[in-house]
């Protein structure tokens, strides 16, 4: 498999170059979400434009096998396409279904549709004489004519003569068996779903396989903006008429952007089968689970989008590239200079500096707001993609002024230039003010903040269980939760309150001295990691690593230390503690591929997760004066101490400090350039299982003499430019 690369040599080379492939797109079906971020990786690693939007796709990877599943998966999905061929081979015979009736041009049904014509698929480029005369004004758009009248202007639609135009054509759609597949190989509007094992296959071998004989199902979209540009318009001036078009279009995305940017979103929460508010007011009903509602939602929204996009009879992408008010404004729309990880499109956050706060952070608060949602629904595809955004626009080091901005950051799709579209245009996304006024949202919120409990559970709660609020749980469901989600529930108020920097340093300044003491040693090191490490101001917990340069000093150390802080009244509660790294003579565990546990987030080192609260406060000997069943006063606060050997302290420190998507991009960054798996416990090879020593440690002469130069060998060794942990807030 690729992922098994001998670790001694650089970055794995890869002999496929995708850059010539259309737009690509992984299908989540019948694959897990770590199956499908592997796959996105790869292609991404090759090259390949890989899109986290169905509708702009044009060659779309799956693991189906029948032209009928892929066909549902694509229409469940708003994607309705025109067959031009079933099964996975693609023959020159004649294809009748590929015919199309054509009316009349005035739009009258009464008037007889011409006969159905066969036809080869093929290429679009089609001659000024080949062009049909008549074409069905379905969906207009008004356009201007040379005397400066409007007229109105149909959707081009492909007709028989055109089908006919496109069959006569020297170029048809059945591709070289020998070359490589190019993007000027699909004609404008056409769609290929392929089974993913074609990628494989072609890894495996070295070079780019041939694309027929993994063709699941063909069709082209309805409605395409290049054939609008190959196809001659109703004007004999057509470029002047083409640019008339485009001008009043966005003078009317100008005038009523509210109106679009409501619709655009609601495209997307359509296709991507995510509910809208009204949706889920209906689901409180039924008690249905979101799944449940997705043909619903489909049928409800993609209509309308349809109509919407249809009226513009051009895809917005186009628009928001090349606006009215940037021609009028001049050199607004030029880009400033692009930063190098922008113009190398570097596209793992770990290769770039993400400071804490930046020039577009009202936008990503907006975008924050989104992911959350795709947190609570499950939609973990959505959560990634939304993350990878984020973390590239918090990395970008100027204000946006144009959608172009966007478009060029690793990372960021028509989706997000949608979006920001809309934000600097109305001062607000409707997406986003459905999701705040939703009261589902709103509950799943609630019960996801409880510690202890994930996405999965709160929905278990409001779907299965029927809860609504906290006090359900309570009165309820008390008995059925687990201790930790008592707790978490029991705190949930002061869990929420936000924890200061003066504050941080003081719980750590307690931990170490209790470390010591347990010790008996001063050459104890204790590292706050977390957001306080990164330059936040207040953190919703402490993170604490401890560590110390004799590995005998440090086995089996949580349990002592716990208990002697439980002992002093700083803990009040034990969450969680684990002993795994100490249980295997704190020996890096060997990677197994097969045994690997994805999307757990947590390392294999020693580790506890408390209740903390200061067991004194000011007033603490007139109320126990007074009555000595006095309640302590101090805020409960959630602690975490981690115990790391020397050995990989520089792993512990850089994975605790870091932001989960930077994490999450050391890791993808491991596997694909070093053939190695990261995480805070060390790095393994992930051929032969074995520990990589990139902090030298094994050599007694050649060891970190400080945890943070242990950290910076690990960037050393991966390969990376060191990061200095501010330029790590990635979200």
């Amino acid at each position: 498999m690729a992922e098994d690369r001998s670790p001694s040599s650089s970055a794995p080379a890869f002999e496929l170059y995708l850059s010539h492939l259309p737009e690509v797109y992984v299908l989540p079906v019948h694959l897990s979400a770590f199956q499908v971020h592997e796959l996105e990786d790869q292609l991404a690693a090759a090259g390949a434009t890989v899109v986290y939007d169905l509708q702009g796709a044009r060659l779309i990877l799956g693991a189906l096998t029948t032209t009928k599943r892929a066909k549902f998966e694509l229409h469940s999905r708003g994607l309705r396409l025109r067959d031009l061929c079933t099964g996975n081979t693609f023959s020159r015979a004649p294809i009748d279904n590929a015919a199309i009736d054509l009316r009349n041009s005035s739009g009258d049904s009464e008037s007889p549709s011409r006969k159905r014509r066969k036809v080869f698929p093929g290429d679009m480029n089609v001659q000024e004489s080949d062009v049909p005369k008549e074409i069905v004004p379905t969906t207009k758009v008004e356009t201007r004519k040379d005397n400066g009248a409007t007229e109105s202007m149909s959707q081009l639609s492909i007709t028989h003569d055109l089908v006919d135009a496109i069959a006569s054509s020297p170029n048809t759609l059945e591709l070289d068996e020998s070359g490589p597949i190019f993007s000027s190989d699909f004609p404008a509007g056409l769609v290929k779903v392929v089974r993913a094992g074609w990628f494989t296959d072609s890894m495996e071998a070295g070079i780019q396989q041939p694309l027929k004989p993994y063709i699941i199902y063909e069709g082209m979209t309805s409605f395409r903006p290049e054939a609008l540009q190959k196809i001659e318009p109703l004007h004999a001036n057509h470029g002047e008429v083409a640019g008339s078009a485009v001008h009043e279009i966005s003078q009317n995305i100008d005038n009523h952007s509210g109106d679009v940017s409501h619709r655009i979103a609601t495209q997307d929460r359509a296709k991507d089968g995510r509910p809208k508010a009204s949706d889920v007011d209906r689901a409180q009903t039924s008690s249905a689970r979101p799944q449940d509602l997705h043909l619903r939602r489909v049928k409800h929204s993609s209509q309308s989008v349809q109509k919407h996009a249809s009226d513009l009879a051009v895809r917005p992408v186009h628009l928001l590239r090349e606006t009215t008010s940037e021609h009028e404004d001049g050199d607004s729309g030029t880009l400033p200079e692009m930063p190098r990880w922008v113009k190398e499109n570097k596209i793992y956050a770990c290769e770039r500096s993400t400071p804490l706060y930046t020039q577009n952070d009202d936008f990503v608060a907006q975008l924050e707001t989104i992911k959350l949602e795709r947190i609570l629904t499950g939609d973990e595809i959505g959560v990634r993609a939304y993350s990878t955004s984020i973390a590239s626009i918090k990395a970008y080091p100027y204000t946006f002024t144009s959608t172009k901005e966007i478009l060029s950051l690793p990372g960021c799709d028509h989706k997000i230039a949608h979006l920001f579209y809309e934000w600097e245009t109305t001062g607000h996304i409707q997406a986003v003010d459905d999701i705040q006024a939703d009261p589902t949202l709103t509950a799943l919120r609630i019960f996801y903040n409880i510690w202890g409990v994930g996405a999965k559970t709160a929905r278990e709660f409001y779907y299965d269980k029927k809860r609504r609020e906290l006090d359900d749980l309570i009165e309820i469901e008390w008995d059925s939760l687990t201790r930790v989600q008592q707790i978490g529930l029991k705190f949930y108020e002061e869990f929420e309150l936000k924890i200061p920097r003066s504050e941080v340093e003081y719980i750590a300044s307690i931990v170490t001295y209790h470390a010591k003491k347990v010790i008996n040693d001063d050459e104890v090191e204790c590292v706050v990691v977390g957001g306080y490490r990164r330059g936040r101001s207040e953190n919703g917990d402490v993170d604490i690593i401890v560590s110390h340069r004799d590995e005998s000093a440090t086995n089996h150390l949580i349990n002592p230390i716990v208990a002697a802080l439980e002992t002093a009244g700083w803990i009040t509660h034990s969450l969680s503690v684990t002993t795994a790294n100490s249980d295997r003579g704190q020996q890096p565990v060997s990677y197994k591929f097969n045994d690997d546990k994805r999307g757990t987030g947590f390392d294999t080192l020693d580790k506890a997760l408390v209740v903390w609260q200061d067991p004194v406060w000011p007033s603490m000997a007139e109320d126990l004066a007074n009555s000595s069943k006095v309640k302590n006063p101090n805020v409960h606060r959630r602690v975490d101490i981690i115990i790391s050997p020397w050995r990989t302290v520089g792993c512990a420190v850089a994975g605790w400090t870091s932001g989960t998507t930077f994490q999450r991009d050391l890791r993808r960054y491991a596997k694909h350039h070093r053939g190695w798996k990261f995480d805070s416990s060390g790095i393994r090879e992930r051929g032969t299982g074995k520990w990589v020593d990139v902090e030298r440690w094994t050599d007694i002469k050649t060891r970190a003499k400080t945890w943070q130069e242990a950290e910076k060998r690990v960037f050393e060794g991966l390969g990376l430019e060191y990061r200095e942990p501010w330029e790590r807030n990635t979200g």
